[in-house]
Formats: C-alpha cells, sequence, structure tokens
C-alpha cells in the first residue's frame, strides 16, 4: 500500500462483523485508513462480534494498557449441547436432555461464578504452550493439560431464558474465556452447554455502542474514516492529569527525570497546555519519570 496520506495517530472503535479473525478486520481497517502501524487490543474470535477497539500510529503505544482492561460481554449458550471446543462449529461430545430450569434455579448456579475464580482456558485460544498456540494445537487434535488460572468476574446477569438457550451478560477482568465460562456453567447444570453468540459491548472505558461498522468504514473517504478516530489518553480517563512546564515538558521529552511536589502515582497522563505528551510515573521522593512518550503533533 503506498502512502497518499500523512501518518496519523489515534484510537478507532470498529463493531467486528462475524465470521471475521481481527487481524483481518485490523487489515482492512488499516486501507480504509491508509496507515500501516496498527494493532488491535484483544482479539475477538471469528464467530464474536462487538467492540474491537483498534489502535494507530503513536496509540499503538497504550495498547498494552487496553489489553489489560476489563471487558463487557453477551453471549447466548445453547443448553444440552457440548462441542469440544465450547463453541457452535465444533464437533459435538455429548448430547444430553436440557433439565426443565427456571430463573430462580439459574440464578443458584451463576452466583457461583461471580467474584474471583479459577478458570481453564480453552485448547481454542491464543495461549502458548511450548512456543505454539493453543488453537493450532488444538486443530491438530492434540489436547493439552491447561492450568487454572485467576480471573474475575464482577457481574454476570441471566438477560434471558428460552430454553434450551439461554443469554446472560458478563463484566469481567482480563483473560477471563467467555467460551470457558459457558461450557463450566453447563457442565454446573448437569446437561453441558456451548456459546452460539458472542458480542463484546465494552473494552476499558469504551462502549460498544460509539463503534463504527466495518461496512460504514469502508463506504468512507480516507479523511471520513480518519476523523472517527479519538485520542490516544481517551483510553485512560481514570488516570490523574500533571501539568507541566516548558522547561519539564523539554526534559521530559528527552526521557530525562523531573522534579515535582505531587504525591506519588503510578501512572500518570502528562501535559504541555492541553497537548498529550505521554505517560510517567511518579515515584515516592516526587520524581516523575517517563512511561511512555507520544510523538503527536502540537
Amino acid at each position: 500500500m503506498s502512502r497518499k496520506s500523512p501518518a496519523v495517530s489515534g484510537i478507532l472503535l470498529l463493531d467486528k462483523p462475524d465470521g471475521m479473525t481481527s487481524t483481518s478486520a485490523l487489515s482492512r481497517t488499516k486501507r480504509c485508513l491508509d496507515e500501516r502501524k496498527a494493532g488491535h487490543t484483544g482479539a475477538l474470535d471469528p464467530m464474536a462480534t462487538g467492540l474491537l477497539p483498534l489502535c494507530f500510529g503513536e496509540a499503538t503505544k497504550i495498547s498494552a494498557f487496553l489489553l489489560d482492561a476489563d471487558k463487557s460481554y453477551e453471549a447466548e449458550l445453547l443448553l444440552g449441547i457440548s462441542t469440544r471446543s465450547g463453541d457452535a462449529d465444533a464437533e459435538v461430545t455429548s448430547n444430553v436432555p436440557v433439565p426443565a430450569l427456571t430463573v430462580e434455579g439459574l440464578e443458584s448456579v451463576l452466583v457461583r461464578f461471580r467474584g474471583p475464580i479459577l478458570q481453564v482456558p480453552p485448547m481454542v485460544s491464543a495461549l502458548k504452550h511450548q512456543g505454539r498456540r493453543l488453537h493450532e494445537l488444538a486443530r491438530a487434535g492434540i489436547e493439552i493439560e491447561r492450568k487454572p488460572r485467576p480471573v474475575r468476574i464482577d457481574r454476570l446477569e441471566l438477560l434471558k431464558l428460552d430454553l434450551p438457550r439461554m443469554t446472560i451478560r458478563v463484566d469481567c477482568s482480563k483473560g477471563t474465556y467467555i467460551r470457558s465460562l459457558a461450557m463450566d456453567i453447563g457442565v454446573m447444570l448437569g446437561c453441558g452447554a456451548h456459546l452460539t453468540r458472542l458480542r463484546r459491548t465494552r473494552s476499558g472505558p469504551f462502549e460498544l455502542r460509539d463503534a463504527v461498522t466495518l461496512d460504514r468504514l469502508q463506504e468512507m473517504s480516507v479523511e471520513q474514516a480518519r476523523a472517527l478516530l479519538l485520542a490516544p489518553d481517551a483510553a485512560l480517563p481514570d488516570w490523574p492529569s500533571v501539568q507541566l512546564g516548558a522547561d519539564q515538558a523539554a526534559a521530559v521529552a528527552q526521557g530525562r527525570v523531573v522534579s515535582t511536589e505531587l504525591p506519588a502515582e503510578d501512572g500518570v497522563k502528562m501535559y504541555l497546555g492541553s497537548r498529550f505528551l505521554g505517560l510517567g510515573r511518579i515515584e515516592s521522593d516526587g520524581m516523575l519519570k517517563v512511561r511512555r512518550l507520544f510523538h503527536l503533533p502540537g
């Protein structure tokens, strides 16, 4: 792709379509914005849809913080049928009659998954074992033992019950696999379950309602698509801001430590007036150290 426009930086909120990998969605979006440097902030499976924040240019320096952010999902489960990977495209491993469940009965099961829990990652995941992705091993018919990992589910709410299907809302920490949650709920109900639909509705501070579809994006000009970009610092609304003087900003731009009278803070956003300079850390002695510098137009 030849460069037709100057480089750009920012965050685009994409509503990823069904049947497409996050990498493919990112590649198409790069073409829409005519920008080479880009990355996503936590992949969605091809069968999953919804919010996929994409970082362009200097904003890629903030992608790690979005990877660590809490997420929200809406998921549909089909009860009574278990599959090897926990989604609808996989081999069926069991088919069990669904008991006559009630909302109250389901609540007694869902409550067990709220809060800090240990979760076994699914084989169909991007985690690595001896240098190979688990989903690559799964496609080769290889299954390995996975250690349970701590995750946190802040909200697990039943939205709809239409047996044998149920729809849930999940607010959770990074690293939570909704596929595994669906399978575990099925085991707890005694009939098994798998995912038939998954939609991400929130990622960190960003909401699905503010996202653009890929179809709509592809109808836009480069200028129109770029106008949708959010500033990189929009990803960290809860981080405190620090205003620097011109001399301090010049020192920070060189990666030097500067003195402040501010209390210790692990993460702060640094500004010169309205210009975002980057991310820093204030030590207990008041010294401000650079964590990330951003070279954005002034």
